[in-house]
């Protein structure tokens, strides 16, 4: 399970960083129309993965079909850039100042608690605490590679709202 695992520490360090970079003065402005702040986007990121953490150590039970079978298909929702997806309301930022070193440690603390449950768990387990809209209830390991790839599409806006920012 090396390669999640660093799949995952990859994709969250590397939304850190991109964070990291954010100008203070900058990081609760509005880019563009329609858009989150930095640090909007960061709280969303920040309770999805804590959420996901969460998930993986929920109740589960056993699965009946190849346990990646839909890693694919979520790599393929959330890494088209074209489409706007539609986050569900609890992971909603509030339109608020945020601290930025204060959600680098959350991610910071998320990241630890996925990885540690990738070198514990058994990732082949279904989760049964919640259920994504097109797939329903999806196994631990497909819970982490919706963390990595939700990560990496965020990195992608953070990058786009930084360049509105300059």
């Amino acid at each position: 399970m090396e390669n999640i695992k660093q799949a995952l520490e990859t994709a969250i360090d590397g939304f850190i960083h991109e964070l990291s970079t954010v100008p203070s003065a900058d990081f609760n402005k509005i880019p563009f129309k329609d858009s989150w702040t930095a640090g909007q986007l960061a709280q969303h990121v920040a309770l999805s993965d804590t959420g996901f953490g969460q998930m993986l150590t929920g109740g589960t039970k056993l699965t009946e079909r190849p346990p990646d079978a839909y890693v694919g298909e979520i790599r393929n929702i959330l890494m088209d850039f074209t489409t706007k997806l539609q986050s569900p309301g609890f992971i909603i930022p509030e339109e608020r100042h945020y601290e930025k070193n204060e959600l680098i440690g959350k991610l910071s603390e998320a990241r630890a608690s996925i990885s540690n449950s990738i070198d514990t768990l058994d990732l082949t387990q279904t989760c049964t605490g919640f259920g994504l809209p097109q797939m329903g209830f999806i196994t631990r390991l497909e819970a982490v590679y919706f963390v990595v790839y939700h990560t990496l599409r965020h990195t992608h806006q953070l990058k786009n709202i930084k360049s509105s920012l300059k």
